[in-house]
């Protein structure tokens, strides 16, 4: 597998806030606060700077079907991860965990 690019932090996280299920902007926005319990919100301009970059990437796509039209308006677009998505998710968790294991014998716990 070729080494994947470093993806920025609000990249990352559009991606992992995708990861179990497609998503449409706002609900992507939501998901990002909690999974960082409320130390991220990305605006709105963040948001779809990134998503945009990412599509033309090919990490995620727009979903062909709404999960559940009742739940919001008609324009909504929803995206979903691609497979290099989940690829590149993948490589990006690595590198971090290996960044946390070479912190970790010298960095005093938070606790």
């Amino acid at each position: 597998m070729s080494e994947q690019p470093h993806l920025g932090e609000a990249a990352l996280q559009i991606l992992i806030a995708l990861g179990p299920s497609e998503r449409h902007g706002y609900s992507i926005m939501r998901e990002v606060e909690a999974i960082s319990k409320r130390r991220t919100r990305l605006a709105p301009g963040t948001l779809y700077t990134n998503i945009k970059r990412l599509l033309a990437a090919g990490l995620i796509e727009e979903a062909d079907e709404r999960p559940d039209p009742a739940l919001d308006d008609e324009g909504g677009r929803y995206y979903r991860l691609t497979d290099q998505g989940q690829q590149a998710l993948a490589a990006e968790i690595v590198r971090m965990e290996g960044l946390v294991a070479r912190a970790k014998p010298w960095v005093k716990s938070a606790s």
